[in-house]
Order: structure tokens, then sequence, then C-alpha cells
């Protein structure tokens, strides 16, 4: 198994495009102030592309990002579950016991205070043969709105609580609702993690009805799908049972149905 290895990060042509922006807008302010208004236009565009880009989980213009699994696991039929905002003492073990009955595999971005919470669950999560991932430390709204040192913060203590909870330094990102900032991906370099989102998304912390879950995770589905889904936060169906604990054995079937099998992030990115 590879573990996380830091690397030197390198800012794509959008991100230099725009520190370029910057020097010739604190140039121009300083030589032409007159045209302050033209220097404002400039600035204001540079962040509107970059505030898109933070605000659509897919996106690429920020920098790497992964919404499909590889050549190679898409050639071998494999598509990757993803669960988002646990361990949750309840909903945890209930779909892990649903993916040990089926068979498949999954990777769980763990938010970092609740490892620390329930080490116990991110245990069994690794030795049933599953994947902790960092989905940072306190899961908190404002994420995107960090700065370098509170990005760093929130990443290097989740990497730390997931490391010594389940025996294995996360090689993989996923912020809160995908939403993030250009600051972002310097920090994931220095701890050698890859951002990923997904290639699809059941809102299972809105919906509650686990037909509609379904269809939106299964219409048209495909090897090399990356699926999100949530044992932390989701909604709940009715008898105590969230509508993804309702939805994930016919999610698995449909999965076998189309002659798919489950792999962890880690398997697939060896």
């Amino acid at each position: 198994m590879t573990e996380a290895r830091a690397s030197r990060w390198k800012p794509n042509a959008v991100i230099k495009a725009s520190i370029f922006a910057h020097g010739i807008v604190g140039i121009g302010l300083i030589f032409d102030p007159a045209s302050v208004l033209l220097w404002l236009t400039i600035l204001a565009t540079n962040h509107g592309i970059l505030t898109i880009g933070g605000l659509l989980p897919r996106s690429k213009l920020l920098g790497p990002n992964i919404t499909h699994l590889p050549q190679a696991s898409i050639a071998k039929r494999q598509i990757a579950i993803t669960f988002d905002d646990g361990p949750d003492p309840i909903v945890t073990p209930q779909i892990l016991d649903i993916l040990e009955r089926h068979q498949a595999k999954a990777t769980f971005f763990c938010i970092g205070y609740l490892a620390e919470t329930h080490p116990d669950l991110i245990q069994r999560i690794v030795r049933e043969g599953h994947q902790v991932e960092n989905h940072s430390f306190s899961h908190k709204a404002t994420f995107a709105f960090n700065g370098p040192k509170g990005i760093a913060n929130e990443i290097t203590r989740a990497q730390q609580a997931l490391t010594q909870s389940s025996g294995r330094a996360p090689r993989f990102f996923r912020p809160m609702a995908g939403i993030r900032n250009p600051l972002l991906e310097p920090v994931l370099s220095t701890h050698g993690l890859r951002l990923v989102s997904w290639s699809r998304r059941g809102f299972d912390t809105q919906f509650r009805d686990p037909d509609q879950l379904h269809r939106r995770l299964t219409k048209g589905l495909s090897a090399g799908q990356i699926l999100m889904m949530h044992d932390g936060n989701a909604a709940y169906y009715k008898n105590g049972i969230t509508v993804t604990v309702a939805c994930l054995p016919t999610i698995l079937q449909s999965i076998s149905d189309a002659g798919l099998t489950t792999v962890t992030l880690d398997e697939s990115f060896q």
C-alpha cells in the first residue's frame, strides 16, 4: 500500500494567470492610479473566476481534481463508493454490515474529531478492508473561507487523528460539499494528498426518498464512476433509519447487476 508523500506544489495555468493578474494590478495602481477602475475590474474578474472554480465541486480550474477512476479501473469495470461525514456510532456500523453482506468495498472520508471520538469505528472500517481518508478535522461550513494557516490546521489535525486511529496516513482529501479556495492545493501537496470529488452525488443529506436516491446514483451507471453518499449527517427515512442505509442494498444490487465491482480509491490509484 502506497503511503502519502509530500510533493512540490505546481500551480496550473489558471493560478499562474491569477498571480500574474495580481502583479499587473499592483504595478498599475502604483504607476497609473488614475486607471483604478480598470485595475479593480481586472481584479474582480480574476476573483470571480477563482470563486466559480471553488464553488463547482468537480471543477479543475484551481488544480487537479479526481472525478473518475483511472483507465485501468474502467477496463476492469470497477467503480468506487464513498461515504462522507463519519464515523457515526449508529449509521456507520449499519453501512459496514450491509457492505459485508454484499462483499463490497468502500472509501470513508472521515472527520478528524469524530475519528478521535470513535477510534473503534475507524479501526473496524480498516479491519474490514475499507479505506479511511481525510475530510478535515472539524467539518466547518466556513472551511472554504480559511486562509493558508486555517486550511493547514484543519487538514493537518485530521491527518494526524486519522493516521493514529487507522494506522495509515490518508492519501486523499475531500472538502465539505466539495467547496474550496485556491489556497487548498498547496496545503494538500505538503501532505501528499490528492483532491477527490465525485462522478455522482446522491444528495442523501437532503432527500428522504430511497427510490429517488437510487435513481440519482444508478441511472446510467458505468465503470470508473465515483459515487458519493453519507454515513454522517444523512437524512432520515423512517423508523430511525437513514435514507442511505435504506437504499444501500438496492444500490449495491444494481452495481452487481450492471457487471461492476467496487474498489477503494487506494486500490484503484495504486
